[in-house]
C-alpha cells in the first residue's frame, strides 16, 4: 500500500485572529526518495509566533508561505530512508518539516541532530533549541546585562521570556515581568523568583513599571509590541538596552498600527533598540548550550513545555499560543506513537 502523508495547507491569508478555517487538511501520497534527497517522518512540531508572520502575503525575513501549500514549520524527525550521504535510517533531524507527518527533502535543507541520552526530544524545541537559544543571544549578546540593573520583560511567563527572566535573574538583574493572568504573575514571582510582575489585562501598564521599576529600565526584552513596548520606551535609562525579539500584539493585526508615542525616548537617552532573528545566531549554539545546560542541570534555570497531541490539532495549537492558553512552549506531538 502507498504510504500516506497527512497535511495542512494554508488555503487563505487570515484576515485578523487566526483560525482553523484558514488551514485545509489533505491526505497526500508520500513521494519516492530521489538521490540526495531524506525522507523523514515528523515528531515534534514547534507552534511559533512565526507562524502568523508566514501566512501573511508580503515577506517578511523568510518567504511568505505560498497558498495551497504546505504550511511552514519547525519540527524534529527521524529518518526512514536516506539517499543522502550525510545520513542514515534512524538519525534524528530538525529543519522546516512543515505541517505534515512526512516529508522528503533534499539532505542540505535538513540539519543532523546530537540528542543526549535520557534528554527529552522536546527539550530541542525548547531549552536546547531555538527558544533557549534566542533568550539567551537575545540578553546577552543584545542587552548585556549588568548585575544590579533592571530588566523588564513583556510575554515573561512564554517561552522566551521565562528563559531571559531566569538568565537575567542569574546574571544578578532586578527583574520585572509582564504576563497576562494573575496565575501566571504568581508563577513568575513563586517558582521563578523574580522580583515583581504586571497582569497588563487588569494593570495600568505605565503605572505599574514606574512603580516597580524606580531608577528606570536599563534593559527592556520586547516580545509583543505595541504599548507595552511604547510604556516601556517612557521609562529607559540612559544607554538602555532594547532586543527586539517579536512583536506579537500586533500579528493579527489587519492594517499597521501607528509607531510607539514615546519612540524619541531612543534618542533623548541615547538608547540601543536591535531587532534580531534567531536563525542568525545558529553558527554560534554552542556558546548557548555551554550556558544553558549547566544551569538547568544546576536547577538555576528551568523550563516548560506544554505538548499538544495530533496532527488534527495543529491549527488549534496556533489558535491556542495567540490566546496565551498554553503554559510553557507550545508543541505539537505529530506521530502519536512516538515514544522517547
Amino acid at each position: 500500500m502507498t504510504a500516506i502523508n497527512k497535511q495542512w495547507l494554508l488555503k487563505r491569508r487570515p484576515q485578523g485572529d487566526v483560525t482553523r478555517d484558514d488551514f485545509e487538511y489533505v491526505e497526500t501520497p508520500i513521494p519516492e526518495v530521489g538521490e540526495g534527497e531524506v525522507r523523514v517522518r515528523h515528531l515534534y512540531l514547534s507552534i511559533d509566533p512565526t507562524n502568523r508572520l508566514w501566512t501573511r502575503e508580503a515577506d517578511g525575513y523568510l518567504p511568505a508561505v505560498p497558498l495551497n501549500t504546505p504550511m511552514r514549520g519547525n519540527g524534529i524527525g527521524i529518518v526512514e530512508e536516506s539517499r543522502h550521504e550525510r545520513f542514515k535510517e534512524g538519525d534524528f533531524v530538525g529543519g522546516f518539516l512543515q505541517w505534515q507527518t512526512h516529508v522528503v527533502v533534499k539532505g542540505n535543507e535538513l540539519g543532523k541532530m546530537r540528542v543526549q541520552e535520557g534528554t527529552p526530544l522536546t527539550h530541542y524545541h525548547g531549552l536546547l533549541g531555538a527558544i533557549g537559544f534566542t533568550a539567551f543571544f537575545g540578553l546577552m549578546d543584545i542587552g548585556k546585562p549588568k548585575a544590579g540593573e533592571t530588566i523588564v520583560v513583556s510575554a515573561a511567563a512564554g517561552a522566551v521570556g521565562s528563559l531571559v527572566c531566569q538568565i537575567g535573574k542569574k546574571e544578578g538583574c532586578r527583574v520585572v515581568g509582564l504576563a497576562g493572568s494573575d496565575d501566571k504573575c504568581q508563577w513568575l514571582i513563586d517558582e521563578l523568583g523574580i522580583d515583581a510582575a504586571i497582569n497588563y489585562k487588569t494593570e495600568d501598564v505605565a503605572e505599574s513599571m514606574a512603580k516597580h521599576c524606580p531608577d528606570g529600565i536599563d534593559i527592556y526584552f520586547d516580545n509583543v509590541g505595541g504599548d507595552i513596548l511604547d510604556a516601556a520606551l517612557g521609562l529607559i535609562n540612559v544607554g538602555a538596552r532594547i532586543p527586539l525579539c517579536g512583536m506579537i500584539s500586533t500579528y493579527n493585526d489587519s492594517e499597521p498600527q501607528p509607531g510607539p508615542k514615546n519612540l524619541i525616548q531612543v534618542l533623548n537617552q541615547r538608547a540601543r533598540l536591535e531587532g534580531f532573528i534567531v536563525i542568525d545566531y545558529l553558527p554560534r549554539a554552542k556558546e548557548a548550550f555551554e550556558y544553558l545546560v549547566p544551569a538547568y542541570e544546576s536547577g538555576k534555570i528551568q523550563f516548560r513545555t506544554h505538548v499538544v497531541e495530533g496532527i488534527d490539532q495543529v491549527p488549534d495549537a496556533l489558535t491556542m499560543l495567540f490566546r496565551g492558553e498554553n503554559e510553557g512552549k507550545l508543541i505539537v506531538k505529530i506521530d502519536p506513537d512516538w515514544h522517547d
